[in-house]
């Protein structure tokens, strides 16, 4: 089972995100992301956590996919494509232009995942950084 998480969510959260209770609260009190909780067996398990921007080119909202964790035991059976295809039917349901991620090059588990689900790698970008 995966559902929007709320703030009351927020101690079944936290083991899954390494222990930063603060992070999260921050991001539910200030209405900055928008957070999935995916279940087996009434137990947390996974979380998927988007992120809206508005660029003006554009004129719409776009969400990035930062954040897919699935507890070690419970990969492989299905969470992530769950968690994914909940985020999806979620950005499309709020009208959102697209969904946006980024996999590391060597993560040929995950790009395998997304590519199966319907994801298309931008072949048009590069991506740069800075790191402060």
């Amino acid at each position: 089972m995966v559902r929007q998480a709320t703030v009351a969510d927020l101690e079944l959260l936290v083991p899954l995100f390494d222990g930063y209770p603060q992070f999260l609260l921050d991001r539910f009190k200030h209405n900055q992301s928008v957070i999935f909780i995916a279940f087996a067996d009434q137990a947390p398990v996974g979380f998927t956590q988007l992120y809206p921007s508005f660029p003006f080119e554009a004129l719409a909202r776009i969400f990035a996919l930062n954040d897919l964790i699935v507890l070690p035991s419970a990969r492989r059976l299905g969470i992530g494509a769950a968690l994914l295809t909940a985020a999806a039917e979620y950005a499309h349901h709020v009208r959102a232009l697209r969904l946006v991620l980024s996999t590391e090059l060597t993560n040929s588990t995950a790009q395998a995942l997304h590519e199966k689900l319907g994801w298309k790698r931008n072949t048009d970008l590069l991506t740069y950084q800075w790191i402060l």
